[in-house]
Parts: structure tokens; C-alpha cells; sequence
């Protein structure tokens, strides 16, 4: 391996497992002084957080922001309901950034993972979509700065996976050739695919064994664990077993 990009949120962080929780516990703060259920808020704000990521455009163009996107998601939930936002929704986008911060957790594997391929030489490149601040907030809560040669954030560059720039500016900080570097994390598109069409081998990461089911993708491999990246006869998958996953 000459070289090997990481992504960040659902890869080496713990990203998703709290957000409904941290949702419910922002919702429980102010249901009582609107005369709302909590459940029927937080019902609201899952089917609209869904309609809200759904689109790519705009997704694209609020993942820079994230505190302002969950302000709008907070305010198409109340408004939904019939409930007049007035300030509501920035305050309940507040509450639960504090929250959702809180929570998160390196996953288990990545610390040894990233100190193991220090340890070997291996050189490395983290590539996250996203808001600058949260994201560089994560990356310096965490202490994972020391472990990469370069690091590339949407919100400091300009530009997020899957553009083909955002690899290669990447590659060209290391000093390799797409061929010659791999990129692992839990996106198809945008860890596995978006790399390949540029000639890196895509490495998926398939923590909860959800398998490929009916995406066109096929990782050059599929690991459920990042120890499998540098653990000798640990299980994973070809491209070839990929295609039967």
C-alpha cells in the first residue's frame, strides 16, 4: 500500500449513532412550552430530515453550514406542525449541536488502525465532506491531526467528494499516483466510486454488514472493520466476492 485516504464522519468517527437521540433530548427541552408531544415533533423532524438530505444540490450546498441546516430542518418540522417558529428553530439547531457534539466517539478500531499504518510507513491523506469548523473541531477534538500527511475539508477547500479534485489535490500533497493509493470509508460514492473513476481502489467500509444489495458499485474491497486493513487473515472481500456480497 503507497498510500491511503480516510474518510472521516461514519469511518473513524462515530458520526450518525447519535443523532436521533441527540434530536429527541433537544425536542424534550421546548415541547412542553409549545403544548407538542415529543414524539410527534421528533416524527416531524425525522421525515423532514429525510426529504431535506434527500436532494443532492441540496445537500451539497448545506452540508457547509451545518448549524444553519439544522435550523432549517428544526423550522420545516415546527412549520409543519402548525407551530410559528420564532427563534425556535435556532434555538433547537443550538441544542442540538451541543448534544449531537457530546456524543460523539471515535469508533474503536481507528486509533490503533491509524497508529499501525503510522507505524509502517504508510502515507496518509483524510478527505471529508462538510463544515469547516465542525469538521475541524472533530479532527483537533480527537487529536487525529499528527496521523496525516494532508487533510481536505469541503468547507476549507471549496470543493467535496466525489470531484475528482478533491482526490487529486490529495494524491498530489503525497506526492502519488492514483494508482499507486487506495480510499477507504463508508460512502459508495463518495469513498468508493467517486476514487475509482479516477483510478484509486475503493475500499468500502460496511460497519452494520448492510452489503451491496442493488448498487452498480463494486469496491475493489469490503471490509466491516478498519482493523481488516492491516490484520493478516482477517476476512474481506475481492472485487470478485464483492460482486456476490
Amino acid at each position: 500500500m503507497n498510500a491511503l485516504l480516510l474518510d472521516l464522519d461514519d469511518t473513524l468517527l462515530d458520526y450518525s449513532g447519535g443523532a436521533d437521540e441527540s434530536w429527541r433530548q433537544a425536542c424534550a427541552m421546548f415541547c412542553a412550552a409549545i403544548g407538542l408531544d415529543v414524539e410527534i415533533l421528533m416524527e416531524a423532524l425525522i421525515d423532514t430530515r429525510q426529504w431535506f438530505w434527500s436532494d443532492a444540490s441540496r445537500h451539497r450546498e448545506e452540508r457547509v453550514n451545518m448549524v444553519r441546516a439544522w435550523r432549517r430542518i428544526a423550522g420545516h418540522a415546527l412549520q409543519s406542525l402548525g407551530v410559528e417558529r420564532d427563534g425556535l428553530d435556532a434555538a433547537m439547531a443550538r441544542e442540538y449541536a451541543a448534544r449531537r457534539r457530546a456524543v460523539m466517539r471515535l469508533f474503536p478500531d481507528a486509533l490503533e488502525t491509524l497508529e499501525c499504518l503510522r507505524a509502517r510507513g504508510v502515507p496518509l491523506g483524510l478527505v471529508t465532506n462538510g463544515d469547516a469548523g465542525q469538521q475541524r473541531d472533530k479532527i483537533e477534538r480527537f487529536e487525529l491531526a499528527s496521523f496525516f500527511e494532508v487533510i481536505v475539508i469541503e468547507g476549507e477547500f471549496g470543493a467535496g467528494k466525489p470531484d475528482e479534485t478533491v482526490y487529486r489535490h490529495a494524491l498530489d500533497r503525497l506526492g502519488v499516483a492514483p494508482g499507486q493509493a487506495s480510499m477507504v470509508g463508508d460512502h459508495l460514492e463518495f469513498d468508493v466510486a467517486g476514487p475509482q473513476r479516477l483510478g484509486l481502489r475503493g475500499i468500502w467500509l460496511d460497519r452494520p454488514g448492510a452489503g451491496l444489495a442493488d448498487s452498480p458499485v463494486r469496491p475493489h474491497r469490503v471490509i466491516r472493520s478498519l482493523r481488516e486493513l492491516t490484520t493478516p487473515g482477517k476476512a474481506t472481500l475481492d472485487l470478485l466476492t464483492a460482486n456476490e456480497y
